[in-house]
């Protein structure tokens, strides 16, 4: 699930880019790097999910989508509902896995005895 969110959101920051330029009037560079580069770490994180440190990585792309509504006011928004899909897939995730582990050790158990 956080795989999915951080793709969706890789789109939206990467289609603030020129809402920054022709909107917001960021200059251009700033613009791209903020805008694409962040769609491009979002791309990447979710393909580093395997890891612990992907997951780190992914909270701070979290807290750089918030960040770009110093230069896009709209993305303190589309941030932080993104921040809160990421929040809710996270920990979805983190309690499916804790119980599919439980549950593996329970059938675990019943075969050995």
């Amino acid at each position: 699930m956080c795989a999915a969110v951080l793709t969706l959101e890789a789109i939206a920051v990467g289609l603030s880019t020129p809402v920054m330029i022709t909107i917001s009037d960021v200059d251009l560079v700033p613009a791209l790097v903020a805008g694409l580069g962040l769609a491009l770490l979002c791309v990447l994180v979710a393909g580093m999910l395997r890891t612990e440190r992907g997951y780190v990585v992914g909270h701070l792309a979290q807290v750089g989508a918030v960040a770009l509504g110093f230069l896009a006011p709209l993305m303190f928004f589309v941030g932080a509902v993104f921040a809160l899909l990421w929040a809710t897939a996270y920990g979805l995730g983190r309690k499916i896995e804790t119980e599919r582990a439980a549950a593996f050790a329970e059938y675990d158990r019943r075969q050995e005895s």
